[in-house]
């Protein structure tokens, strides 16, 4: 589990400064941290939430912060999901992934300062949702595989 986790934050690095894609690419990063939260304790996912966001607003020239919060919040909510919901099926997987990354945009918009954000409808409700269903996507994708993967 570990090993796909960094796997997906590199990859998330890659495509995004290494190769420039920028927000065409997926958010691994976000996809990578869920994955862990429910493997982790309170803290430790929060501390894992913050580093990532401390990652992630490395890059960011407007809105320094916002990314921290919001990633260690998402990180904190996966982490007690683990005791709500027990089991990870397959309807379960992609609608936590959907919830989780519509909630770190949600949380990223309001954290941002009102001088650099977009309307809300446009950039919470319309990108938020469709970033958050092309992660659900992937995210299935990478469940197959990764299941695959292990039963070799």
């Amino acid at each position: 589990m570990w090993v796909s986790v960094l796997m997906l934050f590199t990859l998330h690095f890659v495509l995004h400064i290494g190769l420039s894609y920028g927000r065409e690419a997926p958010d691994f990063l976000t996809l990578g941290l869920l994955i862990a939260a429910r493997e982790l304790s309170l803290s430790r996912a929060a501390g894992l939430g913050l580093v990532a966001g401390l990652l992630e607003d490395a890059m960011s020239l407007l809105a320094f912060g916002a990314n921290s919060i919001a990633m260690t919040l998402v990180a904190t909510g996966g982490s007690v999901t683990r005791d709500l919901f027990v089991g990870d099926s397959r309807l379960f997987f992609p609608a936590y992934v959907f919830a989780g990354k519509w909630t770190r945009d949600l949380i990223h918009w309001l954290a941002m300062g009102p001088e650099v954000r977009h309307p809300f409808i446009e950039q919470a409700v319309l990108e938020g949702m469709l970033g958050a269903l092309y992660v659900a996507g992937i995210a299935i994708v990478f469940s197959i595989v990764r299941s695959s993967w292990s039963e070799r």
